[in-house]
């Protein structure tokens, strides 16, 4: 699987030359881009004699999502074949699913994510706990409308022939897209929700997991933050640890997920890598998901949480694993 995280390794040379004020991502447009040349390039390395895994991976890793669409067209254009049909004749195994996520729109991305998690026989609920725990309301109506084409039903339909229960309720909210994106912080309001959340949970028999839900998965990120602050004043527990004692199972995971999202998005992401990768076997399809996904929004700042949590650097432990 080596070839597969020489993508990312070339691409931490982009990430150290960024200045700050750029965006967080490890991936930046390309100064004198050329889609033409590029495509050309790709042809080349693509149809020649063996393909030459350098060039795509050269040109791939340093290049944004935005110029590799424009990469792709070109290649059409020229070939009368699309790049990911070559891409998935000419390599294989996780090398070719990290060259075909690169060239992938983020919302075309996310959307055969979700397809992948809710295909066959069992749902992966992880990575739909990921996918609507992580996102914005902005990526995730992207995600559904992304998926609207691809298949020509609702996302939301669909989800719902595949969860249930409270697990249900609370994706189905995620999946509208409708948080409240305000800005500003009502303290007093703070103060009421963590009443709410103690009542229902910790001072009660028997938890109400609807009022969670409710205040969860509706308020904005900064008022959440607040309540998180409000919660742990009035009950001497963190909210966190309140849902882990009062409830089980895939709620309570979700749950789980969107507060450490409130806290810190690019934490829990670089939480999600650290797990893929530990223990005998690597998690490869949620490497490919978080770093390329993640690449120009936040990859910087959870490359720097890993650190902070884990004691060492996430390029020093994808290198481990590449070799073992």
């Amino acid at each position: 699987v080596r070839d597969l995280w020489k993508v990312w390794l070339s691409a931490r040379t982009t990430a150290l030359s960024k200045s700050k004020g750029e965006t967080r991502g490890t991936i930046k447009e390309k100064p004198g881009f050329n889609a033409g040349e590029d495509a050309a390039a790709l042809r080349k390395a693509i149809e020649g004699i063996g393909t030459t895994e350098k060039t795509l991976i050269d040109i791939l890793t340093q290049r944004s999502n935005a110029q590799r669409q424009l990469i792709c067209k070109a290649y059409q254009d020229a070939t009368g074949r699309t790049l990911c049909d070559a891409l998935e004749g000419d390599t294989h195994g996780h090398f070719e699913d990290i060259l075909v996520a690169l060239i992938t729109p983020p919302a075309k991305f996310d959307c055969q994510e979700f397809i992948q998690a809710i295909k066959g026989a069992g749902t992966t609920e992880s990575i739909l706990i990921e996918l609507f725990a992580s996102r914005s309301n902005h990526q995730i109506k992207a995600m559904c409308d992304a998926y609207l084409a691809e298949t020509g039903r609702a996302l939301i339909h669909d989800l719902k022939s595949e969860v249930s229960g409270d697990f249900e309720k609370t994706l189905l909210i995620l999946a509208e897209g409708k948080r409240d994106e305000s800005t500003n912080v009502d303290v007093a309001k703070a103060k009421e929700d963590a009443k709410i959340m103690y009542e229902a949970g910790e001072k009660n028999w028997g938890t109400e997991e609807s009022k969670f839900i409710d205040i969860l998965c509706h308020r904005s990120v900064p008022q959440l933050r607040q309540t998180l602050v409000e919660y742990k004043s009035l009950s001497g527990k963190t909210l966190q640890e309140s849902i882990e004692r009062e409830m089980s199972g895939r709620l309570e995971e979700i749950l789980v997920a969107i507060v450490k999202c409130v806290k810190s998005v690019p934490a829990y992401l670089a939480e999600r890598l650290y797990k893929s990768m530990k223990g005998a076997s690597t998690t490869e399809s949620t490497l490919t998901r978080i770093i390329v996904s993640r690449s120009e929004v936040d990859l910087q700042d959870i490359k720097a949480e890993y650190k902070k949590l884990f004691g060492t650097s996430l390029y020093s432990n994808i290198e481990v694993r590449s070799i073992k």
